[in-house]
């Protein structure tokens, strides 16, 4: 690793606090009410990791290197303007995104980065009177839909175009949106054309609409449908019994239908003020492949605010449907376009980086503190385990092998459904409103549907600190 880039790196960012401390610095032209503003964003990131995969992948075909350390950077300047209109508005906005890695990350990919267009949206705010209005965009630009079950991150990072864990593009390369807001109620109706890598690139489109009633952050429930119009995502399905590979169906997400509700609120009052829960649940069909399937997550939690340090505490469980292989119809959760932080909708820590949100389910326990106003510490234990035994898990991944005549042969599932237990203890500091740091280390432990493939795996560990500059 270039340990004098890493310092030029940190350096860079720290420099950028100078900067926030001026309102003014980007604001390139002001006047009746006419306004050009840029925007800038960029971070450093250094991670490394041992035993990668439970060292699934390190045998001599492979030539996979299961210790490794990297370097990810990106940077995000953009440019947007408002012109008014009376009360209504007219704007837009445009940003790039540019990314590397310097080093060999998890997948196997190293010294690699690209420049791409981010937001490139404009659009017209009418204020149809003092308490509603209508909102009409059209281009790239990102969009979130409850609490980003479905529907969140619209670009995709790593691989060919670096920043693996960063993944710093959010927007959908193209969209159509239409949004009307009266106080708390907000209705959306969409089209989405998401960014994805031309390496890889299965050429989705979809549409829906969500509304939902939002007093504040904790306190709100919405629903949305969408319905993918167009696509080549390929669907597994489980071999009738679990018996051989799975079938691959090519186009699979066509024709999708997904219907999601979620929702926040604290439903006490008195001594039980600061106890909260929120549910989510998506159910999805898809007629021409006989697919039904489901989702979901239930939290509950407790903020004690009259400790030091004011802890939280929150217990999640949740489940996505796999293929059932005693079934000719499908079974399997299509995850889509969800948020995979490990505070929104990652499945473990390590284990995000394995299995995406279709055949698991999970329980989750979470103890945030606050040290101080600008100090966060939180540590999170997951357990991960298969919904569906003999059924594709991420395509194969963490699949078994058995052998005929001495020859292996792969075979997707599990026959024990503990996957993995996750241990991530992660650090957030907000040096100033425009300068962030984030660090961490997690360990992940193969379960016995892990450990069953080869026999004994060995503990993945890793860490990691970065730097984010945002104005």
């Amino acid at each position: 690793m270039n340990y004098k880039c890493i310092l030029f790196s940190f350096l860079l960012v720290i420099g950028g606090k100078a900067y926030s401390q001026d309102s003014e610095f980007l604001m390139l032209y002001e006047s009746e009410g006419i306004k050009v503003q840029g925007y800038l964003q960029f971070g450093v990131n250094a991670v490394a990791e041992t035993n990668l995969f439970w060292n699934l992948a390190d045998v001599p075909e492979l030539d996979y290197d299961s210790d490794t350390q990297w370097l990810e950077s990106y940077a995000k300047p953009g440019l947007g303007f408002t012109v008014p209109v009376g009360k209504s508005k007219f704007y837009g906005r445009v940003s790039a995104v540019w990314s590397g890695t310097l080093g060999t990350d998890a997948f196997d990919e190293g010294d690699t980065g690209r420049f791409t267009l981010e937001e490139s949206h404009i659009g017209y705010l009418f204020a149809i009177n003092e308490h509603s209005s209508l909102d009409l965009s059209l281009g790239g630009r990102e969009l979130k839909l409850g609490t980003g079950m479905l529907i969140a991150n619209g670009g995709v990072s790593g691989f060919e175009r670096g920043a693996l864990k960063f993944g710093p593009r959010k927007a959908w390369e193209m969209s159509a949106i239409g949004h009307y807001n009266n106080k708390n109620f907000n209705a959306r109706a969409f089209y989405l054309d998401p960014n994805e890598l031309p390496s890889n690139d299965t050429k989705n489109e979809i549409v829906g609409f969500d509304a939902n009633w939002t007093a504040n952050p904790n306190k709100f429930f919405g629903f949305s449908y969408l319905n993918v119009i167009r696509s080549e995502a390929p669907y597994p399905q489980a071999a009738p019994g679990g018996d051989g590979p799975p079938e691959i169906i090519a186009g699979g997400r066509e024709d999708l239908n997904a219907l999601s509700f979620y929702g926040k609120t604290y439903p006490f009052k008195g001594k039980l003020k600061d106890f909260f829960t929120a549910l989510d649940f998506a159910y999805q069909w898809n007629q021409r492949l006989d697919l039904n399937a489901w989702g979901g997550r239930a939290q509950l939690g407790y903020d004690f605010k009259k400790l030091k340090w004011t802890p939280t505490l929150m217990a999640t469980y949740q489940i996505f449907s796999g293929d059932d292989p005693n079934t000719p119809g499908l079974e399997r959760f299509d995850p889509l376009y969800y948020e995979g932080s490990p505070s929104a909708w990652s499945t473990g820590s390590k284990s995000s980086m394995v299995f995406i949100n279709s055949n698991l389910r999970s329980f989750m326990l979470s103890l945030r503190v606050m040290p101080s106003q600008k100090d966060i510490l939180t540590l999170r234990y997951a357990n991960i385990a298969a919904q569906q035994l003999r059924s594709p898990i991420q395509f194969g991944q963490a699949a078994r092998v058995e052998f005929s005549d001495g020859i292996p042969t792969v075979v997707s599932g599990v026959t024990e459904a503990n996957l993995a237990n996750d241990i991530f203890l992660e650090y957030n500091r907000v040096v100033s409103r425009n300068l962030f740091v984030n660090a961490g280390f997690a360990f992940s432990f193969a379960g016995d549907g892990i450990n069953n493939i080869v026999g004994d795996t060995s503990v993945w560990s890793g860490a990691f600190v970065n730097v984010v500059f945002n104005y």
